[in-house]
């Protein structure tokens, strides 16, 4: 049997506890979704945007969670849902809908696809109550905490699992979060981060993962290898046992994580696995690769790590590390863009980066934190809106004027048609801060610019996304108004989404440009 994990922070957590939202206002300091941020293997199989395009609802209870869920068109309609507050088991409850399939006593995302969680305001925290993803697809989960989940006890959550994901998943991004046990499964706990079944084309970026026995597999056992295709980067595992992760089968790409006292072994590559692990620091941990607990082995291409500290075992049997000198036995084609911060600096730049309420803070490739980062540029002055005063248009002829006009809400007295009538004068406003307005055409256009023009009086522009509204993509992301370009893309309908705003914008003209 494992030893338990040496460090408890039961009392910590609880000290730390967030009290539950009671339905008041979100602060101006509310997180949104971060626009076009994500990274690694979610990028591919056509990506992944979560509920980009949909609705967006506030919820503080699991119930809610649920009733939003419930509440939509059908289960693949597009939602954001922001969370704040403690989701417990005194709070969720199952809800029955035809959109959606839910349980008491653990978020369950079963059968559906097109959806955010996003924590805001004061923070999201899921105590001792696990988030299941089942049979769905293009998942974003951000800015949340997930602790205490236990498969044995009280109470029990997701087969012990703070994040677990099987059966036919596709394109999940988990980022900025805060996964935590508070020991082994002697205790009742087990896997932080779990995929098996089917599960591919996952990211897990920038968050923490800490005091548990397993940090997480790929594959439940050594004959189910159909998942993969999953990438780690800049998240901290501190005080894990083992399972950083367990690969069985599939391709893995972890790259600039902190390891910090791995405590029995670390990335776990077996049955055919094959991991490519890429600038990484490896602290105070012992065997932190190689093949465990199993002859069936796994696979690795190593490059840039750094290993502080680090003891190894000898081999012998089903134990079979990759150390004293970690050498390649493999190569492994990474077909996304990705940059390195170097290994050396990694313990810093996770610090300031990694995990739930740092305002999802990124690196920028250089070993420095963006802060804030262009998909998400954080709480804005809530004072009095600001005249943006007149944009200058670029060349071209404006695509906008003469095509049609859409959107998610306008406030009393505007219109989605003022934003392509070429009149300033005229505004389209979400019927609160943030909301969304669509350009569309009756046949496919080539768009590669817009121009964002906000009327007198306008509050201004937080953080916005421009969508490919055929497709979900997201075609570009930043603040304020004015000019972005982005590659042309081909298609009927361009939606700007605006998720987060100080005072109420005031849209004038929404211009688009084929170069």
């Amino acid at each position: 049997m494992r030893r338990a994990v040496a460090v408890r922070l039961s009392a910590l957590l609880a000290a730390g506890a967030l009290t539950a939202a009671t339905g008041v206002a979100l602060s101006t300091t509310t997180a949104s979704a971060a626009a076009g941020g994500v990274t690694g293997y979610a990028t591919q199989n056509g990506g992944t945007t979560g509920g980009a395009g949909g609705q967006t609802v506030r919820a503080t209870t699991g119930t809610a969670i649920h009733q939003a869920l419930c509440s939509r068109a059908s289960s693949s309609t597009p939602i954001t849902i922001q969370v704040e507050g403690t989701i417990n088991h005194g709070n969720t409850a199952k809800v029955s809908g035809s959109s959606c399939n839910t349980a008491a006593g653990v978020i369950e995302l079963k059968q559906i696809s097109n959806v955010t969680i996003v924590g805001v305001g004061n923070g999201a925290v899921f105590d001792q109550l696990g988030i299941h993803i089942r049979e769905s697809r293009n998942i974003i989960i951000q800015n949340v905490t997930v602790r205490n989940v236990k498969k044995s006890g009280s109470h029990t959550s997701n087969g012990g699992d703070a994040i677990g994901m099987e059966s036919g998943v596709r394109n999940v991004w988990v980022d900025h979060v805060t996964l935590e046990a508070s020991g082994g499964e002697s205790e009742g706990y087990d896997g932080l981060f779990d995929m098996k079944d089917n599960t591919q084309y996952v990211t897990l970026s920038y968050s923490i993962l800490r005091n548990s026995g397993r940090g997480g597999l790929i594959g439940s056992s050594e004959s189910d290898t159909s998942n993969g295709y999953v990438t780690f980067h800049h998240n901290l595992y501190e005080n894990i046992d083992s399972r950083a992760p367990l690969l069985r089968g599939g391709i893995a790409h972890m790259y600039n994580n902190h390891y910090k006292r791995l405590n029995e072994s670390g990335i776990n590559s077996r049955a055919g696995a094959r991991a490519k692990v890429d600038n990484n620091y490896f602290e105070d941990s012992k065997d932190v690769l190689g093949t465990f607990y199993t002859d069936a082995a796994g696979y690795w291409q190593v490059s840039g790590n750094v290993f502080d500290n680090v003891t190894w075992s000898s081999r012998s049997g089903d134990h079979n590390p990759a150390g004293p000198n970690p050498t390649s036995n493999t190569s492994v084609s990474i077909p996304y863009g990705f940059t390195l911060d170097g290994a050396n600096c990694v313990p810093n730049v996770v610090a300031q980066t990694a995990g739930a309420n740092k305002g999802l803070k990124v690196s920028d490739g250089s070993c420095t934190p963006q802060s804030p980062d262009p998909t998400d540029p954080g709480p804005t002055d809530p004072g009095e809106p600001t005249d943006p005063g007149p944009t200058d248009p670029p060349a071209g002829t404006n695509l906008s004027l003469g095509a049609g006009a859409d959107g998610s809400s306008k406030a009393s007295g505007t219109s989605y048609g003022n934003v392509v009538d070429g009149n300033t004068g005229t505004y389209w406003s979400p019927s609160g801060s943030t909301g969304s307005v669509s350009v569309k055409w009756g046949s496919a256009t080539t768009v590669s610019k817009v121009n964002i023009r906000l009327a007198s009086g306008s509050g201004t522009i937080g953080a916005y996304r421009l969508l490919n509204h055929d497709t979900g993509a997201v075609l570009a992301s930043g603040s304020g108004a004015g000019t972005v370009s982005f590659s042309p893309a081909s298609l009927k309908k361009i939606t700007l989404e605006i998720t987060n705003a100080s005072g109420t914008p005031r849209i004038a003209e929404f211009e688009t440009y084929a170069s």
